[in-house]
């Protein structure tokens, strides 16, 4: 099977190395073929190709939209789509206007329990300002010594009852999976071992994931356990879902897992892969 990484993230949104740079890291640790996936957001990609047409590594469009579904955040992959579709353009361009404004309202949050000067913070740790995420926020706190590492920051103050968490009206689950179909890709919903849904919330996202034309689940995730690939293997067969596997690598010493250093998909799943 080949070494397939279809979910990372550059400094187009909040990673820590440049795209090609990540282009780089993934051929170096074995990677036959990428998806460069930053949040709602498409300006790495000519990066990240250029360096893998110069090394021989495949490489397919990639997106990670923000919505919000049943009041939480979710996040939908777009893979091997057309990069200069002009509606799904416009909508991640409509995704992006209002990170800012957000941040500053988690900013306001924070400053009321004592912790000043953290959008100037937060905005330093942003290559791209319109990106702004509570990544950004998370480096901000530890760069201070508010928290030890990036993951007690989001557990202590970025999720939702947290003091640092607010709310933001994100795209829905029918915007991200009508732009990334009409863009002629594939859509997966992105690392679902993360969210905090009872199961018949899951199985609501999902019914309502497959009938939009939702095509794929990622079953193998960096944040995934050995009980979260079983579980969501189960729902990829009994959806008829592709199942899609990525290390969502953000950093070195920042990411669950490596570019290129997941688990095999359980090998009766049929990898989404296949359908590029």
């Amino acid at each position: 099977m080949p070494n397939v990484d279809l979910h990372c993230h550059s400094t187009a949104s909040d990673g820590l190395l440049p795209a090609a740079d990540v282009a780089r890291r993934a051929f170096a640790n074995g990677v036959d073929l990428l998806a460069l996936t930053d949040h709602d957001n498409l300006s790495g990609l000519p990066a990240a190709r250029a360096v893998a047409d110069e090394v021989g590594m495949g490489l397919v469009n990639g997106v990670e939209i923000s919505i919000e579904w049943g009041g939480l955040q979710v996040h939908i992959l777009g893979l091997n789509f057309a990069a200069d579709d002009s509606a799904l353009n416009a909508g991640l361009e409509a995704i992006r206007s209002g990170r800012v404004v957000r941040a500053q309202r988690m900013a306001a949050e924070l400053e009321k329990i004592g912790i000043d000067g953290a959008f100037d913070g937060a905005m330093r740790h942003a290559e791209n300002p319109t990106l702004i995420s509570r990544a950004h926020f998370a480096r901000y706190l530890v760069e201070t010594g508010v928290c030890k590492d990036v993951r007690s920051v989001f557990d202590s103050y970025l999720v939702p009852g947290r003091p640092g968490y607010v709310d933001h009206r994100w795209a829905t689950l029918a915007d991200s999976v009508g732009w990334i179909k009409g863009a002629g890709g594939i859509a997966a919903v992105a690392h679902p071992g993360r969210y905090k849904f009872s199961k018949p919330q899951m199985r609501l996202l999902l019914d309502e994931f497959k009938e939009l034309g939702g095509q794929a689940i990622e079953v193998i995730s960096g944040s995934h356990s050995t009980e979260n690939v079983a579980v969501f293997g189960r729902y990829a067969r009994e959806y008829g879902f592709m199942a899609s596997c990525g290390s969502d690598f953000h950093g070195p010493g920042e990411s669950y897992v490596d570019l290129g250093k997941l688990s095999p998909l359980p090998q009766d799943l049929k990898p989404v892969w296949e359908a590029f």
